[in-house]
């Protein structure tokens, strides 16, 4: 049976898809199955997937979304414990062989994840710099005690774990539910926050993950709908603000943090874009004055709202 699961939802990624298995296959941490859910790529993602031959295996579904198609590898896995990779990421030279071994120094833990590294192109339309030119960040560097045991009241503030670098014990991964199918975004956080109110976390210092950026990312699109905020109000109001162990996060940081991300979601509205509306612009620079009127910022955007681009 293989130690790990390699989960890689992937859509129309041929130009990445090689590039991030090779980076997988190249770890010698432990037995690994590497589950490609195919979602529907009209590319020749499968194809190149394919032609990795074992441990690679390759399932075809029609498209149905980063979420279901995750859903679908984990319930494919068979490995004590799971990776879940987006299809264009990178994984460094001993990302697993670290992370195995401070699951075995830490039996309390349930997931460990890591630093990782923005890899941005050298110019626009240019290169990515090699893999190799990161390798002093790659090195083990201890772990950060900031992120690690119960971490639900930090992950209230931020999303902290990307999830191309994390190394989840399979029992917990299927006992949380899985992803959230009618998500579209804040999916990964909203995934993490649930396991973070019944497993310990531990982070390592190093980064073991190159995080692609490239224009066709979800998280670049604007959207109707807050998730960001929804998801922490729904949250706060579900488990409140303390981690099990009883540290918590303070209700004034929470707000201020609330609100700014209201007033991020209404300025990625006011800087145009597909789907882009002032209207929805100035309802949350609005709610963000509601949740923390201490907060003069949002009224200043708002008083803005109406000299900017066109309304929709």
């Amino acid at each position: 049976m293989p130690v790990v699961s390699v989960v890689i939802p992937a859509y129309n990624c041929a130009l990445y898809i090689g590039e991030t298995l090779a980076s997988i296959l190249a770890q010698e941490a432990a037995e690994l199955e590497i589950i490609v859910i195919n979602d529907g790529s009209t590319d020749e993602t499968g194809a190149i997937a394919r032609s990795f031959g074992e441990p690679v295996r390759v399932i075809d579904q029609p498209n149905s979304g980063v979420c279901a198609a995750r859903n679908h590898g984990i319930r494919e896995a068979r490995g004590e414990f799971i990776a879940l990779v987006d299809h264009d990421d990178y994984w460094l030279p001993n990302k697993l062989a670290n992370q195995l071994a401070a699951f075995a120094d830490n039996p309390q833990v349930d997931v460990v994840f890591t630093a990782f590294v923005w890899w941005r192109q050298e110019s626009e339309g240019g290169r990515f710099p090699q893999p190799a030119s990161f390798a002093a960040q790659a090195a083990p560097q201890g772990i950060d005690s900031d992120f690690s045991g119960w971490i639900y009241h930090q992950m209230l503030l931020d999303s902290w774990v990307l999830t191309s670098t994390a190394l989840a014990r399979s029992a917990v991964v299927r006992a949380s539910g899985g992803f959230d199918e009618t998500l579209p975004f804040s999916e990964d956080w909203d995934f993490w926050l649930r396991v973070a109110r019944t497993s310990q976390f531990l982070k390592l210092r190093e980064a073991t993950t190159l995080y692609r950026q490239h224009p066709h990312q979800g998280s670049r699109v604007t959207r109707a709908l807050d998730y960001r905020t929804r998801l922490l109000e729904q949250a706060s109001r579900q488990w409140g603000l303390s981690s099990q162990d009883g540290r918590c996060v303070a209700p004034g940081v929470f707000r201020r943090q609330l609100a700014q991300y209201s007033a991020s979601f209404g300025l990625g509205h006011l800087q145009g874009g597909p789907g882009a509306s002032r209207l929805i612009a100035a309802k949350a620079f609005l709610k963000a004055w509601r949740i923390d009127p201490t907060y003069w910022k949002s009224l200043l955007y708002l008083a803005a709202t109406p000299f900017y681009g066109k309304s929709r």
